[in-house]
């Protein structure tokens, strides 16, 4: 019996998906529930499972083609039963005896005009009567005459078998060639391409700079790591910091919380923010939600499981939908400076970049202190230049003071 595997609902507003790897292939035993395809939709890729446990039948969609939800994608067969090629090659092992079967007819036929004794060792060794010289009366085989055949037989030597002619060495690429590649960019690769695109096109999307000595948050970090991981069993990293700074920035100054629908901004009295992950597929941004009513360590919890999420391709749909404001650091790769791009509908960014020491002047005097650059771009269409600065003056001012963090100035 065969049971189909469709296209499943993919989330709001999804219709489609491409055919991303087929984790089953035809033959194969699959499990209840087991993934047997990958789909990549325009955000995430989603494994869909199997719906009974049976062998993998016939891939209707190819890898790469595009599929509607509620499309056929493939079939579950639950009558049959895996063919392995051990058993195949078990039933072939056979023939080999039923092709010597008239040799040995032969040979038992020889042996019936034998003597007893005699037929008895030629059967045993395995022994063709007309191929030994018999040495009794009127040239008749004697037992002697057998065994020193088997003898013989088993001394001789292993026939010589020709060495193969060796083939032709492959002919070694010539070095300095100018090849190319075509690869098919994938769905998410096209819809952050799009998404890009459109931020640009549509946004009157403007950046400003600021830099942050990191002094205060290291020492912090460096004197509590150990005791907040052990108590809440997650690393305390930068993000929550910034985040925190974050809400204190967008409380200040709604509008780089806010949204334009239409001929309409709309603010938020929440802050949902979508932090930027680096997925095998590409950037990914899940949303941290409701960022303003929880600790450091709420804040790392969910970041630390969304990157393992990422990693392991199971985010969401549900986990990329909304956010109001976005932190993305490309620190973590080096990056020294840069101006994000605004995740749409969103209005500002926050990147956050590699932090160095640098000299800077303190009191009158030239030292070392470990320094970022901060970046925020932001639609100038609703955020005034002034509000710009003034929110990542914030941020500047609680990261370089984290007591303004607890005591929210």
């Amino acid at each position: 019996m065969s049971i189909e595997v469709k296209v499943p609902v993919l989330g709001e507003s999804v219709s489609e998906a491409t055919v991303g790897q087929w984790l089953k292939q035809p033959g194969e035993a699959v499990a209840v529930d087991e993934p047997i395809a990958s789909l990549e939709t325009d955000k995430v890729a989603v494994e869909v499972p199997s719906p009974v446990a049976g062998i993998m039948g016939a891939h209707v969609a190819a890898e790469g083609d595009t599929v509607a939800v509620g499309a056929l994608l493939g079939l579950i067969e639950t009558s049959g039963v895996a063919t392995s090629p051990a058993p195949a090659l078990a039933a072939a092992a056979p023939a080999p005896a039923a092709t010597a079967a008239p040799a040995a007819a032969a040979v038992a036929d020889d042996a019936a005009a034998l003597s007893p004794a005699v037929r008895r060792a030629v059967l045993e060794h395995g022994i063709d009567p007309a191929t030994v010289k018999g040495t009794g009366k009127d040239g008749r085989l004697t037992k002697e005459d057998v065994l020193a055949a088997a003898v013989a037989k088993q001394a001789a030597p292993a026939p010589v078998v020709a060495a193969p002619v060796p083939a032709p060495a492959p002919v070694a690429a010539v070095s300095g060639g100018r090849n190319e590649e075509r690869v098919k960019m994938t769905r998410l690769r096209q819809t952050i391409a799009k998404r890009l695109k459109q931020a640009q096109e549509t946004a009157a999307m403007l950046t400003t700079f600021n830099d942050v000595d990191m002094s205060a948050v290291m020492e912090a970090r460096a004197k509590y790591k150990d005791v907040f991981e052990k108590k809440h069993g997650v690393k305390l990293g930068l993000m929550s910091f910034f985040a925190k700074a974050s809400v204190l920035a967008l409380k200040d100054i709604p509008s780089v919380n806010a949204q334009m629908q239409g001929d309409e901004i709309v603010y938020f009295d929440y802050v949902d923010i979508s932090v930027a992950v680096s997925a095998p597929n590409g950037l990914v941004v899940p949303v941290v939600r409701d960022v303003d009513k929880m600790s450091f360590a709420g804040i790392e919890k969910a970041i630390a499981e969304y990157g393992k999420k990422a990693r392991d391709g199971t985010l969401t749909m549900a986990d990329m939908a909304g956010g109001t404001f976005t932190i993305s650091n490309g620190g973590v790769f080096g990056g020294l400076m840069s101006t994000p791009i605004i995740n749409p509908p969103q209005s500002a960014v926050l990147g956050l970049h590699r932090i160095e020491d640098r000299p800077v002047v303190r009191n009158g005097e030239i030292v070392v202190r470990p320094m970022m650059y901060i970046a925020l771009s932001y639609d100038h269409r609703i955020i005034d230049g002034r509000e710009a600065v003034t929110a990542l003056k914030t941020i500047k001012e609680a990261i370089e003071d984290p007591t303004r963090l607890l005591i929210d100035m």
